[in-house]
């Protein structure tokens, strides 16, 4: 290829980068325009491309007065306690499952492999009786408890997959080098491979975040007490058959659920972007 045609296809490949970075930042960039107008701007015919019109009342009317009967304190606590707290038993289970299935050979090892991609095809609504039910049972409705294990289970068959990768991409002979050096079987595999999974902990911690904090379904079917509503939940009450929907209000509302989702991914993002790399180069 010559060099103009270089320059030509580089320049193409480059507008049309610009193209989809700017068609997936406009909807975010719209949602926190939106949540610093007036309602009355939102809602007319005439777009406003930048807040002309700033107010901060659409954030300070969502946090301190409830979404029906929904307050967001109390669904942002229930928010991020159930989500952390499934995002650390998802990481701890599918760490030890993934280990089994990468350094272990036994005999139903391709069948549990088969199974775990098998579960993430099932539809979410196919479950919701069912996981009632159990529930129910047990008397976890209601209980941050109950939606926790839900939550469990349902990013479990995905962190399970992806830390297999992972782990896949460690040589077991370092293992093997460091107990040649002396060290024990569990003491190599602390020294020399754990470290090595931290990206792939946070890369894979950050997808299973985002999986559990969104949840809608369930938090909805499982949490009938207001004091037990999600974030997803108490946005969802903004929009009521009954009065006009406050599109400036939803929008404010939207924000802040995404604010938890991007100071997660700040935190993280060191290591979320050598896990998203790792095994890229072969060594």
């Amino acid at each position: 290829m010559t060099r103009p045609r270089r320059a030509v296809a580089r320049l193409a490949l480059n507008a049309a980068a610009v193209v989809v970075f700017a068609a997936s930042v406009f909807p975010v960039y719209w949602m926190v325009n939106s949540s610093l107008l007036p309602a009355s701007a939102v809602s007319s015919s005439t777009p406003h491309w930048w807040p002309d019109l700033f107010t901060i009342e659409n954030y300070v009317g969502v946090v301190t007065e409830p979404s029906g009967s929904i307050a967001f304190l109390p669904a942002l606590g229930m928010s991020v306690l159930v989500t952390l707290a499934a995002v650390a038993f998802a990481l701890l289970f599918a760490f030890l499952a993934a280990l089994a299935l990468s350094r272990f050979r036994f005999r139903s090892r391709r069948g549990l492999i088969v199974g775990v991609l098998v579960i993430q095809m099932i539809p979410v609504e196919a479950l919701i009786i069912s996981t009632y039910r159990v529930l129910d049972g047990w008397q976890l409705l209601n209980s941050a408890v109950g939606l926790v294990l839900v939550y469990v289970a349902m990013v479990l068959p995905f962190t399970i997959w992806t830390l297999r990768g992972f782990v896949n991409g460690v040589p077991a002979e370092l293992e093997e080098a460091a107990m040649v050096d002396g060290c024990t079987r569990m003491g190599a595999f602390w020294r020399v491979t754990f470290p090595l999974l931290g990206p792939g902990l946070a890369a894979t911690g950050v997808f299973a975040f985002i999986q559990a904090w969104n949840e809608f379904i369930y938090a909805l079917v499982l949490m009938t007490r207001p004091e037990a509503r999600t974030l997803p939940v108490w946005l969802r009450a903004f929009v009521q058959a009954t009065k006009e929907t406050d599109w400036a209000a939803i929008m404010a509302g939207s924000t802040l659920c995404a604010i938890p989702v991007v100071i997660f991914f700040l935190v993280v993002q060191g290591r979320m972007a050598q896990g998203m790399v790792a095994g890229a180069v072969k060594g």
